[in-house]
């Protein structure tokens, strides 16, 4: 039994000596920047006015609680009233890309032209309740050359 025994604590106390490392070796580079540039040309015809509305309610400043579940891709805004953690869901920009959806879909546009956003929070220091106007103009692609 004493045979085991001394070689078992002899790789225990070279264990608990030798401990673990790691190393990071870092080499200072440029950033990487790329460029896309297009020739292309889109004709949008400019209509009428159209606008959209949305809203929802926010708990504790980040926890967004209703609100619309349709949303305009590419509309993302930073920052804003209340805007939240600064990482993770922004439920600000949430609700203006829903009144920018809304305005695109019941209008039947491609595009809204110069939008304008009109934000009202009510805010009841846990609670918040935020609406958001988008207005503009209906813009419809004729063309991409």
């Amino acid at each position: 039994m004493n045979k085991f025994l001394v070689p078992a604590a002899l790789a225990a106390a070279l264990a608990a000596l030798t401990g673990c490392s790691s190393y990071n070796v870092s080499q200072p580079s440029s950033p990487l920047n790329g460029s896309v540039k297009t020739d292309l040309k889109a004709d949008v015809a400019v209509g009428e006015q159209i606008s959209g509305q949305s809203e929802v309610n926010i708990l504790f400043n980040f926890l967004q609680i209703g609100g619309d579940s349709q949303f305009a891709d590419g509309v993302a805004y930073g920052g804003g009233v209340g805007s939240g953690l600064p990482f993770g869901p922004d439920p600000i920009s949430a609700v203006k890309s829903a009144a920018a959806y809304k305005a695109v879909k019941e209008s039947g546009a491609d595009l809204i032209v110069a939008p304008r956003y009109e934000l009202t929070v009510q805010d009841y220091m846990v609670f918040k309740k935020v609406t958001a106007k988008v207005t503009g103009n209906k813009g419809t692609i004729k063309s991409i050359r």
